[in-house]
């Protein structure tokens, strides 16, 4: 098997994942191309020099120096289709949309080189159905390409098969995101959300469910659910607010979608604060406000019965420390 060389990767889709995606890419020196609509007013780059911008704001950084933001190299659909032919792998970003997806997947399909991988960072929707947009000589070299946000510090990357991809493709990706990219592969079946997703959104569903009912504030529960268990400070609700609120309920809607003979499909109904929040334009981290809201220097949490943000900042009781320490 010929080693596969990539030379230059296109990301589609400036967003939240996209924009982070291409800064992890260059934080590994792989130049990059991140792609996106052209702005309605303005340059017609302006929507992901917009996002290349605010890398350099995020927390946790994306980038390793902020300088190499520069390093990204920013495009539209309408003016530099043409750049796709110089990469040897495009991961698509867009929204979780399997309309919008499709539709993209039809424009740039006769612009891509022909030995190019082509990647969905999907967090849920099938591989397979993705595929029927393309033509068929370019299905045996498209597969899943999971990221988990943020994606410099998430290990994991979740790479996802369909009928037609050709296994020596998923060796060949394996292979750049382990070594060129320093990340953990779990190759995963096309099932709804995969395999962290199915299983980390279930799970999350089922906090939710549990603090509403015991009257937990989303602060105590964070500090049970993240370092006590072994797992990221972020617990539940502060991760919820890190990937977006948005985020999360397409992939609640995706087994909502996909899972009705599920024997724990009662579970996945969206709670009625994630839909209010969202209703709200509070879609967590990147709107400012979800179920955490940062005023100045001060961290607020969202206090449901009164509906508007209190002081954070509650632990769990001191007897879950000792419980902790019993052998």
């Amino acid at each position: 098997m010929n080693r596969f060389n990539v030379r230059k990767v296109a990301v589609l889709g400036a967003g939240v994942m996209g924009a982070q995606i291409a800064a992890h890419l260059v934080n590994c020196k792989v130049p990059v191309v991140l792609f996106d609509l052209p702005a309605k007013e303005g340059a017609k780059n302006g929507i992901v020099t917009k996002a290349i911008d605010g890398l350099k704001k995020l927390k946790p950084a994306p980038l390793g120096i902020p300088e190499d933001a520069a390093l990204i190299e920013a495009a539209n659909y309408e003016e530099h289709l043409g750049k796709l032919a110089e990469c040897d792998l495009v991961i698509e970003a867009i929204a979780e949309r399997m309309d919008w997806k499709l539709d993209l997947y039809k424009k740039v399909a006769p612009a891509l080189a022909p030995h190019a991988i082509v990647a969905s960072n999907t967090s849920g929707l099938s591989i397979t159905r993705l595929s029927e947009a393309l033509p068929e000589a370019i299905k045996p070299r498209f597969c899943g390409i999971h990221f988990f946000n943020p994606p410099r510090y998430m290990a994991l990357v979740e790479l996802i098969t369909t009928p037609a991809t050709q296994p020596e493709i998923l060796d060949q990706l394996e292979t750049f995101v382990t070594s060129g990219l320093g990340k953990s592969v779990v190759r995963a079946k096309d099932t709804p959300n995969f395999i962290a997703n199915r299983v980390g959104i279930a799970g999350m569903l089922a906090t939710i469910h549990e603090a509403a009912k015991f009257g937990l504030s989303y602060d105590v529960v964070d500090d049970l659910t993240g370092k006590k268990m072994g797992r990221a400070s972020s617990g539940t609700f502060r991760t919820a607010d890190v990937v977006g609120l948005d985020t999360m309920a397409h992939v609640i809607k995706t087994l909502q979608d996909n899972l009705q003979n599920d024997p724990f499909y009662a579970t996945y109904a969206t709670p009625p604060v994630l839909a209010k929040l969202i209703e709200q334009g509070a879609l967590g981290q990147k709107s400012g406000a979800g179920f955490y809201k940062k005023v100045g220097k001060d961290i607020l949490r969202l206090d449901p019965a009164k509906g508007d943000y209190v002081p954070a900042g509650g632990k769990a009781d001191a007897l879950v420390e000792r419980m902790l320490k019993k052998a």
